[in-house]
């Protein structure tokens, strides 16, 4: 799914453990709960995505790629954000 364009689907719940997402275009999409477990999603483009609930889990994006709420980027991946 690298490159794809995927702005605004319903990907709400979907198992995309691992999946190749870079530089998919996932602006607006519904991702609400969806399994991101170690996907590549280096330059992927998720402004405006829901993902409210989504596993992010040692998925991993660039440094330079925009923040994702709730997430931060640690050696690559993604880990929950842990606020004291």
């Amino acid at each position: 799914l690298g490159g794809a364009n995927l702005g605004g689907a319903n990907l709400r719940g979907a198992d995309l453990y691992g999946a190749d997402l870079r530089g998919a275009d996932l602006r607006g999409a519904n991702l609400r709960g969806a399994n991101l477990r170690g996907a590549n999603l280096y330059g992927a483009n998720l402004r405006g995505a829901d993902l409210y609930g989504a596993d992010l889990r040692g998925a991993w994006r660039w440094s330079d790629d925009a923040p994702i709420a709730g997430w931060v980027l640690r050696d690559g991946t993604l880990t929950r954000e842990v606020r004291s």
